[in-house]
């Protein structure tokens, strides 16, 4: 028999089929799949993502305005820099879209293993290995003419193996986590930090204390543990001073900081003219490849130090706030430490990048996130905003 009657269907409990579909409704669409109620792009913080890729563009933009200029002096392409970037863009995208799709608690247990990693290639850069950039031994070299600087990759690491300590200590009575953690937390950010130091690289350096200082307040110690540790950390940066551990060139930089007008055809170079292009500029800038002290190269270091806009301070404000936001909804105290982490690293770099350039901070190696040129720096930033994404995937009330 070919078929069965209506009745048939009915006797056995069972619906009868639809013309044409046979075995029930049509699958879902790829897009629908995409953005379904469990799917990890319904629970991703787009406002972020786009607030970044506005970012990386404009950043992209004028790294090819602000280089365009000397490299057609030189009679080089005037679109190396650009291209670059792109790639570096587009690497750092993909990175951080595989970090974004990862359960936090999956990276956490992936801490200890890219901790060992970012130790060891820190020590290998010191070796003939690495390559020195104005006086510092803080690259590898790779064909094609680019440059892994294994300092950037410290951050996260500095930031994952602190959150991971202190999510995993047993809490005292008082509600805190153990001194136990706090000894076992800087044991773990010594290296990093003395390392980063040896390269030199004293911009980083700060970044890494300044984010350990956070880490430590953020995890519940008390009050007077806290104290002595500031009391401690300033006695070391006074005999850092006393006993001439500081490199000439960075003992320079801070001289020509607090005495700008000194030399100011030698230290105080830099600084002056930022300032002048800055000033020049006015309200609304020269407009793109129209300025004069770029296109004259009276500007060092036009890539990487001294960019930046009024949009990109507000949009790197937006960064910022999101990446509190996401802490202050974390599910444990895991995802709190990671993204108020990344939250003290973009703030406090972004206001040493925009300080040295208007004269408040001394000059430094600290590039602008998301802003300035750099391959490690741009992979390093976008990890960090897969991690908030990860956190956020896991926060208490869902949007």
């Amino acid at each position: 028999m070919l078929g069965r009657s209506t009745s048939s269907y009915s006797a056995r409990g069972l619906t009868t089929p639809r013309p044409g579909v046979f075995a029930g409704r049509r699958p879902p669409s790829l897009l629908a799949r995409a953005f379904a109620r469990n799917a990890p792009l319904r629970h991703m913080d787009w406002i972020l993502v786009v607030v970044v890729l506005g970012l990386t563009a404009i950043g992209t933009l004028l790294v090819w305005s602000a280089t365009e200029p000397s490299l057609l002096a030189s009679g080089q392409d005037p679109r190396t820099y650009l291209k670059k970037q792109l790639l570096n863009v587009g690497i750092g995208l993909v990175l951080m879209a595989g970090v974004s799709l990862v359960d936090s608690r999956q990276l956490r247990s992936w801490t200890p293993f890219f901790y060992g990693c970012t130790v060891f290639s820190l020590l290998v850069v010191l070796t003939p290995a690495g390559t020195v950039v104005n006086g510092a031994r803080a690259w590898f070299s790779l064909p094609g003419g680019f440059q892994v600087e294994p300092n950037e990759f410290a951050k996260l690491a500095l930031i994952l193996i602190t959150a991971t300590i202190f999510s995993q200590a047993r809490r005292a009575p008082s509600g805190g986590p153990r001194a136990r953690a706090l000894f076992a937390a800087l044991a773990c950010a010594a290296p990093l930090i003395g390392l980063v130091v040896i390269e030199p690289a004293l911009g980083v350096a700060l970044v890494l204390v300044v984010v350990t200082a956070t880490l430590i307040v953020l995890s519940g110690l008390r009050l007077r543990i806290i104290v002595a540790l500031t009391v401690v950390v300033g006695v070391a940066i006074a005999a850092a001073g006393g006993l001439n551990l500081l490199k000439d060139y960075q003992l320079t930089r801070f001289t020509s900081f607090l005495h700008p007008s000194q030399d100011l055809a030698g230290a105080g170079y830099n600084a002056a003219q930022a300032k002048i292009a800055v000033g020049s500029g006015g309200m609304f800038g020269s407009g793109l490849f129209h300025g004069q002290l770029v296109a004259g190269n009276f500007v060092p270091s036009q890539q990487t130090d001294f960019i930046f806009t009024v949009v990109i301070v507000f949009l790197l404000g937006v960064v910022i706030l999101r990446a509190l936001r996401i802490a202050t909804r974390a599910e444990d105290l895991f995802g709190l430490l990671v993204a108020s982490g990344i939250a003290m690293w973009f703030a406090f770099q972004a206001f040493v990048n925009i300080g040295m350039t208007i004269g408040i901070m001394p000059i430094t190696g600290l590039p602008l996130p998301f802003v300035s040129y750099g391959g490690s720096a741009i992979f390093a930033d976008m990890i960090a905003i897969g991690l908030l994404q990860s956190v956020h995937r896991r926060h208490r009330v869902f949007d």
